[in-house]
């Protein structure tokens, strides 16, 4: 297949180019070339900025199918839709499991109920992240209906990628010793790999398949998702759980990537993808693979730094 990707260049996007070239297809990517590119060089680059409505670019041509990665607001994700309807045979778009109104409630289906915006108007795409994917999603069905494609990742991890969520993780575990963790390792999480997602996106394409997917991996519990992490990284922390109250009283959880206290926001069910041909390694794989990454790169993670960890240490003693 000939593949358009919107995006391409960082974490999924790349993954996707990358997942596309190693199952024989040629890709274009359609990116600003602001966030670097050190894509193979048999993969066509196209310049533009959809924000910006310059779509020149991809005027005058035509592919088999579009992946778009890189679509926040509904007024871009519905003009390049547009744009392409004549040109492309399917069009596929990369939403959120932040679409589902409430994940407290779960088990989370693709028919659960949609988050709404706060404001009719609203472009806030930090407060209205979910809400505003639910009505790109209605955009692309709107103008390809059976030709569209819905894919509903949920926390993604792996090589290359910038959040470093996962990556502080990888890394912590590796440098094993006491090493503190959120709550008390049962609250529960669910992470994809990046590779997973694309082969997935890829099949679809490959496929034909239309319709809605929720692309998660598979539901753990705290404490089993870091011993994984770390049976990956071949290390064996010792992991010191930081409770809820003292978890609050020192600053709350947001310092701490991937975690959650006790909502089942990640309590999404991959059924349906799983049926079409959704396929996830070990974690303990895309913990070894990320750590190679990270320090061959030298990226690091988004968590709590050694020296802000020490002192959470020791006034657990």
């Amino acid at each position: 297949m000939n593949l358009l990707v919107l995006g391409g260049t960082r974490f999924v996007g790349r993954q996707l180019v990358l997942t596309a070239l190693e199952r024989g297809h040629t890709v274009t990517v359609f990116t600003r070339g602001q966030s670097g590119d050190d894509l193979p060089p048999n993969v066509e680059r196209l310049r533009g900025d959809r924000e910006a409505s310059d779509l020149r670019a991809l005027t005058g041509r035509t592919w088999d199918a579009c992946l778009d990665v890189s679509g926040y607001l509904p007024r871009v994700v519905e003009q390049s839709a547009e744009l392409l309807k004549n040109v492309v045979k399917r069009y596929l778009f990369i939403s959120t499991v932040s679409v589902y109104a409430d994940g407290k409630l779960g088990p989370i289906t693709e028919d659960s109920a949609l988050a709404t915006l706060s404001t009719p108007e609203s472009e806030d795409i930090r407060a209205d992240y979910g809400a505003l994917k639910v009505i790109c999603e209605d955009k692309v069905h709107q103008i390809y209906g059976q030709r569209a494609t819905i894919v509903r990742p949920g926390l993604v991890a792996g090589p290359f990628d910038h959040t470093g969520r996962f990556t502080y993780w990888a890394l912590r575990a590796a440098r094993g010793g006491a090493a503190l963790a959120p709550g008390d390792g049962q609250d529960i999480t669910q992470v994809i790999d990046a590779r997973d997602l694309a082969a997935f996106a890829v099949q679809l394409l490959e496929d034909n398949t239309a319709g809605t997917f929720n692309a998660v991996g598979e539901p753990l519990a705290f404490a089993a998702f870091l011993d994984q992490v770390a049976a990956g990284v071949g290390a064996q922390p010792e992991w010191r759980w930081l409770p809820k109250a003292e978890l609050d009283r020192l600053g709350g959880e947001e310092s701490w990537p991937i975690y959650a206290h006790r909502e089942p926001v990640l309590n999404i069910q991959p059924t349906r993808a799983r049926t079409v041909g959704l396929k996830l390694r070990s974690l303990a794989d895309t913990a070894r693979d990320t750590l190679a990454w990270a320090q061959a790169s030298g990226a690091e993670g988004a968590g709590p730094g050694t020296e802000r960890e020490a002192e959470l240490l020791a006034q657990l003693q």
